[in-house]
């Protein structure tokens, strides 16, 4: 399983990027790479790849396949930016690109369970509390299972509202539907997680 990249891990040869580079407004930042600026996307690297990566784990939970998404993202910034308006927050438009990448990473479903899998059968740490721990576990593993069951933009909506607490305006801009929608898909997306964790045994 591979950690985080740094920024000298992520691969910016493909734009002819040096590491050398100065901070600027999101603003500024999104009109020079539209103007092709190079050496910008990896200063939108340095400035908002933790926030894309948090939410692509959330979403994916597989830090592997999230870190796939996370590359896809920035590599496919200098074209996604002309879609840039400035009527949301930069790191908003970022997280609307990792939703839009993400049905292709959904595959590495069956590689994040049995990641999972493995984990749960290595040998446990001393802790304070054993018991609670092991439910904990069992928790996590049961919810992963029921959001792997979840349309995308059911489990997208349940992430950004649910786990990251962001605003229903704002997760309307990120996945481009009215609020209404927004809450539609969470509701729906709420009770199914529900009956599931019902099925699998588990009550909070």
């Amino acid at each position: 399983m591979t950690s985080a990249m740094t920024f000298a891990e992520f691969d910016l040869s493909v734009f002819g990027v040096s590491h050398e580079r100065h901070q600027s407004p999101p603003i500024d930042l999104a009109s020079r790479l539209r103007e092709g600026d190079v050496q910008a996307v990896a200063e939108a690297y340095d400035e908002f790849a933790a926030t894309v990566r948090a939410f692509a784990r959330r979403l994916l939970g597989d830090l592997e396949v999230a870190e796939d998404l996370v590359h896809d993202v920035f590599v496919t910034l200098p074209s996604a930016v002309r879609n840039f308006r400035g009527d949301s927050s930069f790191k908003t438009f970022l997280i609307s690109i990792a939703v839009n990448h993400a049905r292709h990473h959904m595959r590495g479903a069956a590689r994040r369970r049995a990641a999972m899998q493995r984990y749960a059968e290595e040998p446990e740490a001393r802790v304070d509390d054993p018991e609670a721990l092991l439910r904990q576990r069992q928790l996590a593993g049961a919810l992963s299972s029921a959001l792997d069951e979840l349309p995308l933009d059911q489990r997208v909506a349940f992430v950004l509202c649910d786990v990251e607490e962001r605003p229903s305006p704002e997760v309307a801009a990120i996945v481009g539907v009215p609020e209404a929608t927004v809450r539609t898909r969470l509701f729906h997306a709420r009770r199914k997680l529900r009956q599931k964790l019902e099925q699998l045994g588990v009550t909070r």
